[in-house]
């Protein structure tokens, strides 16, 4: 029976046999393919240079025999590694899974796979880091914040003066700074914590306060603190400054809040250093009877999930998470195929009504 020469391909089936006893080898996926060798590496390099039909023959060789390329031979012959090494706070905080999801997507099908690592907010930690990942020779280096050893800081210099692409992400405030040979991709801290302010004081409060992470390390919230004091001063609002405790935030909200009533003079509004903090002392204000908006009004951080679906909603500050992850990884990608070095992108936060600071508001508007 004649096949029509449209039907596709059936699966290459692995030899049973190949030489030697170790991995799979070039000579082996071209054996099975019917090509030759150099065809298998243009192939890895470059797949969308072969024809559909011979890439997708090598591509099932590939699979078939189980070859994995050498990356150790690739890196001594270009000096680079297919790694882009990433360090970010904390791998279990939401906001940063976000963004370390939207770098995977950025990366995806680019050849360039993410090397992460969590710095637990400790400085001498990210230090010992970088000097880790730097030994891999990374293709590219992401950084969270700008605010580090000054070791830390001439590590990166370094590398970015030997050619490796260096991002810091999260962080682009609007004051120059002195990281100019590195690019950022972010927000300004500082600027949010006065749109916090700005809104608590929209809503007719005149004495307010911010919680503080409990996290030392944790600088962004210090300047979203400072940012948010330093708006309430200048419109003539009394501001008060909290610091949770340190542990689970759920928690440390929920002790906050009875500080928060206590203050003297009494404070109508508060702001958080994140969303689980206002959770926390939102879940702890019900359990008391304690009326919000009406007896004291809640602002958190994040725009996490459990915020939406809270009642009364909790307002928030919706930050660009993914995005910055998105746009981080495009950046690298478009710094190591060009030599000039790409703009920092400045990114915007918006702040999110619900009825933690409104009365009447649907508890899911935003």
């Amino acid at each position: 029976m004649l096949v029509p020469s449209t039907a596709a391909r059936p699966p290459i089936a692995a030899k049973k046999t190949r030489r030697g006893h170790g991995r799979p080898t070039l000579h082996d996926v071209a054996e099975v393919a019917g090509v030759t060798q150099i065809t298998v590496s243009r192939f890895l390099r470059s797949p969308e240079l072969l024809a559909p039909e011979t890439a997708e023959r090598v591509r099932q060789a590939v699979e078939s025999v189980g070859y994995v390329p050498n990356l150790q031979a690739g890196q001594l012959a270009s000096g680079r590694s297919r790694i882009v090494a990433t360090l970010i706070p904390n791998a279990g905080h939401s906001v940063f899974a976000e963004t370390v999801q939207g770098l995977a997507e950025g990366l995806r099908d680019s050849g360039y796979e993410m090397l992460l690592t969590s710095t637990g907010y400790q400085p001498q930690r990210e230090e010992r880091q970088l000097r880790a990942v730097l030994g891999w020779s990374p293709a590219a280096i992401v950084v969270t914040g700008l605010h580090r050893t000054a070791a830390a800081q001439q590590l990166l210099l370094d590398a970015r003066a030997a050619g490796t692409p260096v991002v810091e992400i999260w962080d682009h405030p609007t004051r120059k700074t002195q990281h100019r040979e590195l690019v950022q991709v972010g927000f300004d801290h500082r600027a949010a914590g006065q749109m916090m302010a700005e809104h608590l004081i929209s809503m007719g409060h005149q004495r307010v306060a911010y919680v503080d992470s409990g996290v030392i390390e944790d600088v962004r919230a210090h300047l979203r603190r400072d940012g948010f004091i330093g708006q309430a001063r200048k419109r003539g609002v009394q501001a008060a400054v909290l610091t949770a405790p340190p542990g689970d935030a759920l928690d440390g909200g929920g002790v906050i809040l009875n500080e928060l009533l206590d203050l003297r003079p009494r404070i109508t509004a508060a702001a958080f250093a994140n969303d689980h903090l206002a959770t926390g002392a939102l879940l702890q204000a019900q359990a008391q009877n304690i009326a919000v908006p009406e007896r004291l009004a809640l602002l958190g951080f994040g725009d996490f999930p459990i915020s939406r679906h809270l009642h009364p909603g909790l307002s928030t500050v919706h930050t660009p998470t993914a995005e910055i992850g998105r746009i981080a990884a495009a950046t690298v990608l478009k710094w190591m195929r060009s030599p000039e070095q790409p703009a920092n992108a400045a990114l915007d936060c918006t702040l999110i009504v619900r009825g933690s600071t409104k009365a009447g508001l649907d508890p899911h508007t935003a």
